[in-house]
């Protein structure tokens, strides 16, 4: 029974290229936690997009919940680790922090069996379509339009923008990005729930006319009667999604049972990993929903891989930045799909241990 010999965490803080900004919130830098696991000789890597206060509670007490626990036993580590955050509030830097491990316990099972992790998981497909995502509302309009036009031109055909900041500037800046992109592409926003639920309405009827078929939190996540006023009046082919805060299954599960959403996101770097992402993906299917994977492709695509109820996967533009200068083994988009290299073992990723030091925490 191979058993964890010994972890580390490490936090790489990255600034962004400009400043950037959402319908609700706007951000300079983005902060990486990233575990590393080690037995017999053989490392597993994991990480979560979060403040690196999550670091701390992977230090304590997750580090001596994993430590000399069986590699392959990865249910019964996370079941441990969700009861030693129980009075730390399970939501956000807590969960971020057993997301990490747990992805990083899952690679080692999986590099330790000599298996893709998509493979282990139980691989359905071989790739999944990804939709190019950025378009932050602080970009100019040449901006906007030039980002998401060269993910179109290189075969990425759909694209997702930000809407929210400036409601009245929001209808011409998606007109912009329509001529932008062409009639071909796929237009998805993303408003970070910056309307309300009659705003977002009135929103989706002209967005329609740009022909945008997805609507992402057209009003706050936490709002379930909000998200689904809209899902039931909006207009037809336009999906409502939202879920990439859920923590746990309990708040997949309420979600769904509202009938909020026609697609459910969620985040493994947020839900709790590799093992909290697939039992998202089981209670999307058992509601016969789509699911969608919430940014940090390069972790996800092999979930998305083996999950039937995966539709797509978000390419977000800070994170393909990020994952592309902090690991080896980041495989890039063919024909507007992801596809996990099939000849490296668990997530295939590397850290890049020199380069990632220059923004070490």
């Amino acid at each position: 029974m191979p058993v964890v010999e010994a972890l580390d965490v490490n936090v790489y803080t990255v600034p962004t290229v400009t400043p950037e900004s959402d319908g609700t919130a706007c951000w300079a830098q983005t902060s990486m936690v990233v575990v590393r696991l080690w037995s017999g000789g053989v490392g597993g890597l994991g990480y979560s997009y979060a403040h690196p206060a999550a670091a701390r509670i992977v230090e304590s007490p997750l580090r001596d919940l994993v430590v000399d626990f069986d590699v392959h036993a990865t249910e019964a580590a996370w079941i441990r680790m969700g009861q030693a955050i129980r009075n730390f509030g399970r939501p956000g830097i807590a969960m971020a922090a057993v997301s990490a491990v747990d992805s990083a316990l899952w690679d080692l099972k999986a590099r330790l069996l000599g298996l893709p992790l998509a493979d282990l998981l139980g691989r359905v497909r071989d790739g999944i379509l990804i939709y190019g995502s950025g378009g932050f509302t602080n970009y100019s309009m040449e901006h906007l339009a030039e980002q998401l036009s060269n993910w179109a031109a290189a075969g990425i055909r759909v694209v997702k923008m930000k809407v929210g900041t400036w409601p009245g500037e929001d209808v011409a800046r998606v007109r912009q990005v329509r001529r932008a992109v062409g009639e071909g592409a796929r237009i998805f926003v993303d408003a970070n729930g910056a309307y309300g639920a009659k705003q977002a309405l009135a929103f989706a009827e002209e967005f329609q006319a740009e022909g945008v078929v997805w609507f992402e939190e057209p009003v706050s996540s936490d709002d379930l009667e909000g998200l689904a006023f809209v899902r039931a009046h909006g207009p037809g082919g336009m999906d409502v999604a939202a879920g990439e805060y859920g923590h746990d299954p309990s708040y997949f599960r309420r979600m769904l049972a509202a009938g909020a959403v026609d697609v459910l996101q969620a985040d493994a770097t947020r839900c709790g990993g590799v093992t909290g992402w697939m039992k998202a993906a089981a209670l999307a299917e058992g509601f016969h929903i789509g699911l969608s994977a919430h940014t940090a492709p390069a972790l996800h695509q092999h979930v998305c891989c083996a999950a039937a109820a995966a539709v797509n996967l978000e390419y977000f533009y800070d994170h393909v930045r990020i994952e592309e200068m902090l690991f080896d083994g980041v495989t890039r988009p063919r024909g507007g799909f992801l596809h996990p290299d099939p000849t490296r073992a668990g997530n295939g990723l590397e850290l890049k241990t020199r380069e990632a030091a220059r923004f070490a925490a």
